[in-house]
């Protein structure tokens, strides 16, 4: 059974960090994504890695503010995420795909991020 479990989310003030993971279980992905949405707010990119070589792409929204990683040994992504905003409180999701797949296919339970002004 494919089980992605995230954890790491809380409340934070303005200009906090936090660090999510994401254990994957059941099978590796190809690539890795973290997700948010807000609530009334569609959901959003947030960053990707390609498990081969690290490979990462990060939304603009989050540049320089958002890194994602992973872990080969534990089979873990994880988004470190620094001088949060308030606009950065959302339920934020992990997701994975295989090499063949044109989508996210699997997905976490979600953890909340909210940060305080």
């Amino acid at each position: 059974q494919v089980q992605l479990v995230e954890s790491g989310g809380g409340l934070v003030q303005t200009g906090g960090s936090l660090r999510l993971s994401c254990a994957a279980s059941g099978r590796t992905f190809y690539r890795m994504g973290w997700f948010r949405q807000a609530p009334g707010k569609e959901r959003e990119f947030v960053a990707a890695i390609r498990w081969s070589d690290r490979t990462t792409n990060v939304a603009d929204s989050v540049k320089g503010r958002f890194t994602i990683s992973r872990d080969n040994v534990k089979n873990t992504v994880y988004l470190q995420m620094n001088s949060l905003k308030p606009e950065d409180t959302a339920a934020y999701y992990c997701a994975g795909k295989g090499v063949l797949d044109g989508t996210y296919n699997y997905w976490g339970q979600g953890t909340q991020v909210t940060v305080s002004s």
